[in-house]
């Protein structure tokens, strides 16, 4: 079993419904990886999700923090919400920078994955901005420095690469479509396991005494449908990734 934290995978919506002469506004918490929680519950895995509106201020600011965790799942979380806590962006004052710190504590011997999404890797119109920073470096893939999003909505598969791992043991060759993902390109010391349209799709890396893992899609709609998150792979590929990460 491996204890993860998982930051991301949320978003609140605000919306105004207009109805003749009258309007309200209302809003909404929305939880994206419900799925993937009760897949990684059921793999035996313990996980803490922080929500994206909770990462800036709660996501762990020292290497204890991070050492009660065997893995650290980002998704769908952008490089500004880890960078810019509260003492920085309301209070103007200085505190530590959580992504030294991620690359620090992953060479000490933690597993990192990041997931793909409009808010992962470099992300629409570029957001996500992880190039260049001490994530990309740990990375087993460099990123692009503008928006680095396929959107498929025909659905394309991804395909093993034949690779023998213990992440993709026992799974289809090809696997049930995704609807997008993010183009990315693979390090010298990196292990392809999967590509998609030529492209990498799942990567692993040994850095220093941690190990690094990069899925080039989602892990929950719109890129990942429900015939990705029902594929009776889908509990497997993640589980078996998190007992990597964490060197079990």
């Amino acid at each position: 079993m491996a204890t993860v934290l998982l930051a991301g995978e949320s978003w609140v919506s605000d919306v105004v419904d207009h109805k003749g002469f009258d309007h309200f506004p209302h809003s909404q918490v929305h939880i994206g990886c419900k799925e993937l929680l009760t897949a990684l519950a059921a793999e035996g895995h313990e996980v803490t999700h922080l929500r994206s509106h909770d990462v800036a201020e709660f996501f762990p600011s020292t290497l204890k923090e991070l050492n009660k965790y065997d893995v650290v799942l980002l998704s769908d979380v952008g490089s500004n919400t880890l960078l810019l806590s509260p003492t920085v962006f309301e209070e103007g004052r200085p505190a530590p920078n959580r992504l030294k710190l991620l690359r620090e504590w992953v060479h000490n011997g933690g597993g990192l994955m990041m997931a793909g999404g409009y808010l992962s890797f470099q992300g629409f119109q570029a957001m996500a901005n992880y190039a260049g920073t001490p994530i990309e470096e740990i990375l087993p893939v460099t990123i692009s420095r503008w928006d680095d999003r396929v959107e498929a909505p025909e659905g394309v598969n991804g395909q093993l690469t034949g690779i023998e791992h213990e992440i993709t043991a026992g799974l289809d060759d090809q696997w049930p479509i995704l609807l997008g993902y993010q183009k990315l390109t693979a390090r010298d010391d990196a292990q392809v396991l999967a590509t998609i349209e030529n492209d990498p799709l799942l990567l692993v890396r040994e850095v220093g005494k941690g190990r690094t893992l990069a899925f080039a899609s989602d892990v929950s709609p719109h890129w990942a449908p429900r015939e990705f998150m029902g594929w009776h792979g889908y509990g497997k590929l993640f589980g078996n990734a998190m007992t990597w990460l964490a060197g079990h």
